[in-house]
């Protein structure tokens, strides 16, 4: 095996996006053949937060890693879980004693792939450097295989922090903002990356909720409760192909589908 795959799902968006996955997630195993499965879930119970049935659910179906991000304490009982030693990350760069932990180690066919899962500081509080924080890690993982999903607004951040670890990770995958960008790429040092991957979830709604409810709130600049909105889910996510020898990628593309397609189309 001189190469392998890495398929990577975004942002899983309430029960519409939850359904889209575990719908299409055997179709694109069978169709591009992924050594390992990552999605993100930090949004897949009700939009905000996860659940350890919802986690599990996504095992079942095939994940072997999931990442979260800035919700990924709203649901109270998944701070247990979290220190069950399951293959599920939250952000890193979090205080010391928050549940979980900011990565794990995934091994298949004698691959063994670090998920680190990181939050960006601007526009998003709370979270210490996530630059420096890498820093720490990377020397200590006894691998060569790293996969980030690096949970920020910025664009500037996201970008800048790929040049970062360009060379030192295999890949950096953008999640956060629900809306999938066209600058897929391989860095000079060989670590693919992306701002924003998109999500899985409701392909009529804003950003995965409900858009009257949205719109009401821009139009009255009201307080309003969001809610996922009603309807399938598209499917966004990312092929990357890895090297095993060095665990550099040579190439990332985009993937979607949308609701009742049979296949999905690369990018």
């Amino acid at each position: 095996m001189p190469s392998y795959r890495i398929l990577f799902l975004g942002d899983i968006v309430g029960r519409p996006g939850r359904e889209a996955v575990v719908s299409a997630l055997p179709m694109l195993i069978n169709e591009h053949d992924p050594l390992f499965v990552i999605v993100n879930g930090e949004n897949s119970a009700s939009g905000v937060g996860i659940t350890p049935e919802i986690a599990e659910e996504l095992f079942k179906v095939g994940v072997d890693a999931i990442t979260l991000g800035n919700h990924a304490f709203n649901k109270r009982e998944i701070n247990h879980y979290l220190d069950q030693g399951k293959p599920i990350v939250r952000p890193g760069n979090m205080p010391r004693g928050v549940p979980g932990m900011g990565f794990c180690t995934i091994e298949r066919h004698g691959v063994n792939l670090a998920v680190i899962n990181l939050c960006g500081r601007v526009f998003l509080d709370g979270y210490g450097d996530p630059f420096e924080w890498i820093d720490d890690l990377l020397p200590i993982l006894d691998t060569d295989h790293i996969f980030i999903d690096f949970h920020a607004e910025a664009t500037s951040e996201k970008v800048a922090f790929s040049y970062h670890v360009d060379g030192r990770a295999t890949v950096v995958v953008g999640t956060h903002t629900h809306v999938a960008t066209a600058d897929e790429r391989v860095l000079p040092g060989g670590t693919a990356t992306i701002t924003d991957v998109g999500m899985c979830g409701p392909a009529n709604g804003v950003i995965g909720m409900d858009k009257d409810i949205v719109l009401r709130r821009f139009l009255t600049q009201l307080p309003a409760r969001f809610e996922v909105a009603d309807g399938p889910g598209v499917i966004s996510g990312v092929l990357i192909d890895v090297k095993q020898e060095t665990g550099r990628a040579t190439a990332i593309k985009r993937i979607t589908r949308a609701p009742n397609d049979r296949t999905a189309r690369q990018t």
